[in-house]
């Protein structure tokens, strides 16, 4: 059994974000940017029917992580919380995942809105968006506490 294995990118991101400091961030961040997954050619057979969904999960590599820290203190808190309860791009294997809609395709790129990735991100795969968990069933974790304590602390 090994211990590292390799991925290749099917595809990248085009994206208006050049920067991190351009996605909005926190729990009432708006992402909607509009940009497009731009499919590797040789993977559009890939896309057959993918047109029928209206959201897409997006998993990714944060290709500009070059280290991990295992806690740190997230933009929307002043606490130390682990990276595994965490978004941060700091992680011992830097993927990620994001939830866009899907405006439509065009060949081997399909049109998104709710970019939060930036430009020429590489892209692991793609999935249709499906979720069976009813809303009154998600919990929110440390993210709602810390949401309760601004909004108690505002004037």
């Amino acid at each position: 059994m090994s211990d590292t294995f390799q991925m290749t990118p099917i595809g990248w991101v085009r994206s208006p974000h050049a920067e991190t400091a351009s996605i909005p961030k926190g729990p009432s961040a708006k992402h909607t940017a509009e940009g497009i997954l731009d499919i590797r050619p040789e993977f559009e057979p890939g896309l057959l029917d993918i047109e029928g969904f209206s959201h897409l999960y997006v998993i990714w590599a944060f290709h500009r992580s070059d280290s991990y820290d295992l806690q740190g203190i997230p933009p929307t808190d002043d606490r130390p919380h682990g990276v595994f309860a965490t978004r941060s791009p700091r992680r011992p294997n830097p993927i990620a995942l994001s939830v866009v809609e899907l405006m439509g395709r065009d060949g081997h790129k399909l049109h998104v809105r709710g970019v939060d990735m930036l430009d020429g991100t590489p892209i692991l795969d793609i999935k249709p968006y499906l979720s069976s968990v009813p809303d009154e069933q998600v919990r929110r974790g440390w993210l709602g506490e810390a949401e309760a304590r601004r909004h108690r602390d505002e004037p």
